[in-house]
């Protein structure tokens, strides 16, 4: 795999990576859940996440969302390998009824 190659799949996977985040954060905002606090649960001892605080920014309000599917929501967290943050959403779906 020559270096621009390299690069290039480096700079897909941020960008999809930012996606991830946006999703997450969306979701919590349609669910009127706090995003930054449900972080903090799931990774208590990370500062500050700075790509959650600037995908918040992009975020709307739920009556301008379109619906986000939960289980779609902790299969992209685990295809980021944010399992911690999926067990604490996952949890939070079955407590409170979560579609």
């Amino acid at each position: 795999m020559d270096r621009n190659h390299e690069e290039e799949v480096i700079r897909n996977y941020q960008k999809g990576e930012k996606m991830m985040i946006l999703l997450f954060a969306q979701w919590c905002i349609n669910h009127d859940l706090d995003p930054v606090a449900i972080y903090k649960e799931a990774y208590p001892y990370q500062e500050k996440n700075k790509e959650l605080i600037d995908a918040l920014e992009l975020t709307v309000s739920k009556q301008e969302s379109d619906p986000i599917d939960s289980e779609t929501l902790l299969e992209v967290l685990s295809l980021y390998g944010n399992d911690d943050l999926a067990f604490v959403v996952s949890d939070l779906i079955s407590r409170k009824n979560l579609k």
